[in-house]
């Protein structure tokens, strides 16, 4: 994911898109994570219910392919590795 400077102002898809991840998942990832592996999804749209976030990333990550906005997922270990680790930084 990028580092944004204080004098980059991407537009409120890009900035919420840009700056999360989502996580991998089954059913079961789901349960598990309480639907906080759509991150994307709710930084979107933070009233939908989480039933809901698994149908929209569907359609969040068509529209972000469209306009040529990098989706980021990850599977669980990645992004576990990928968010603690220091040297994540500079990804």
């Amino acid at each position: 994911m990028p580092t944004m400077s204080g004098m980059e102002r991407p537009d409120f898809l890009r900035r919420q898109v840009l700056t999360s991840r989502n996580v991998r998942s089954g059913v079961a990832t789901d349960m598990a994570l309480g639907g906080l592996n759509y991150q994307i999804e709710h930084h979107l749209f933070p009233s939908m219910p989480t039933p809901n976030l698994r149908r929209a990333q569907v359609v969040v990550r068509d529209y972000c392919a469209e306009l040529g906005i990098p989706y980021h997922e990850a599977s669980p270990a990645t992004s576990w590795g990928g968010s603690s680790a220091p040297s994540a930084q500079g990804r």
